[in-house]
């Protein structure tokens, strides 16, 4: 049977958007907000997990917990590998934004926490894989369930009043909604309308949630646009890390769109352009792109990568040997593995970001 067209272009788009899956798993100074933010709350998916997908010895887990994740900053690196359960080589956004704040790293993870105590400087209940939706193939919490977990903590007082009061929240979906293992029947997708209306609903889902925690007493909440998926290494790989994919940048666009359209004049939140700080360090036009641009020899290739097809950073045989090649300068990188960028790639992003959203937190709070 021959497709229509049109039909043929959305199935396109949504196979580039499932490439593009994010798995689960710094450092401006610390200048602080005139106002005093003094806890964060991370939500989301592998771009702001620090230890939430468990670590099991013994037992397949994820790569967060494998070396070079979380202590790789240079093939010189002398001490010990310490894994931190974070997707990239160091640090990653939350910890940029936790500095903003003047914490010294992201909260700590729900998971790694004493049961019914919450660190004073906020929680992490992000999960590498998670979306809006359930994803068939992982087992982990969706963003409402997420928002659930920090309610039933509010609700039993382990989180005071006051430390919501002086809180941050900071949602981050990166594309987990738009693989073909979502929960989300396959019929559904027949017209691009169709595919309009699903990107529609991701954004309400979001919408839904930041409305959830403004109503348990979060004061101010940073949320992620969509980053430009096409120009990650699992899109780039298939043209010898030289272009960008269209398709998937396009997506990422609808998602935008939608987003800006629900959260752009809701009082109290702050939409992050990831996807134009990315695009200016990595897919900018000849002459032009941000300052730290320059700083990247490699923009679309991975600093760590499998040495065969279908593997990832971090595997190694049942004899111990490394199945992936690793880059000696990850500080040179933007990109950390297939996904997810390196220390370097966060910094230069969230310095990019620093400024508008330092002047959102010192906004005052709109009752």
């Amino acid at each position: 049977m021959k497709l229509p067209p049109a039909v043929v272009c959305l199935l396109l788009i949504l196979v580039f958007f499932d490439a593009a899956r994010v798995e689960a798993r710094g450092t401006p100074s610390a200048q602080g907000s005139r106002n005093q933010w003094s806890s964060m709350f991370v939500f989301g998916d592998d771009f702001v997990d620090n230890g939430n997908r468990p670590n099991i010895t013994g037992e397949k887990t994820s790569r967060q917990w494998s070396y070079p994740y979380g202590s790789y900053l240079n093939s010189h690196y002398a001490t010990s590998p310490v894994l931190t359960g974070r997707f990239s080589n160091y640090r990653m956004q939350s910890d940029f934004i936790a500095r903003m704040l003047g914490l010294h790293e992201a909260p700590p993870a729900y998971e790694l926490t004493e049961d019914q105590s919450c660190d004073s400087s906020g929680m992490t209940f992000a999960s590498g894989g998670a979306g809006v939706f359930k994803v068939k193939t992982k087992k982990v919490p969706t963003l409402a369930a997420q928002v659930q977990t920090f309610k039933r903590l509010v609700k039993d007082g382990v989180i005071s009043t006051h430390q919501l009061h002086h809180s941050v929240a900071l949602i981050a979906i990166s594309g987990n909604d738009y693989m073909s293992d979502s929960d989300i029947e396959t019929g559904f997708y027949t017209s691009f309308d169709d595919l309009d209306t699903y990107v529609g609903h991701v954004a309400t889902e979001i919408l839904d949630n930041v409305a959830q925690l403004q109503m348990l007493g979060v004061r101010k909440v940073l949320v992620n646009n969509l980053h430009p998926i096409g120009c990650t290494p699992l899109h780039t790989s298939l043209n010898n890390y030289t272009t960008c994919d269209l398709l998937g940048n396009y997506g990422a666009s609808v998602h935008n769109k939608y987003l800006k359209q629900m959260l752009e004049e809701r009082d109290n939140v702050h939409i992050l352009d990831l996807y134009t700080a990315f695009t200016d360090i990595i897919n900018h036009a000849p002459g032009g792109g941000s300052a730290e641009s320059k700083n990247f020899k490699g923009k679309l290739t991975p600093c760590c990568e499998s040495t065969y097809k279908g593997g990832y950073c971090g595997e190694r045989s049942h004899s111990g040997k490394r199945l992936y090649d690793l880059c000696e300068t990850p500080d040179k990188m933007f990109y950390w593995d297939q996904t997810h960028p390196t220390h370097a790639g966060w910094e230069a992003v969230m310095k990019a970001l620093q400024q508008p959203l330092m002047e959102f937190l010192d906004e005052d709070y709109v009752a």
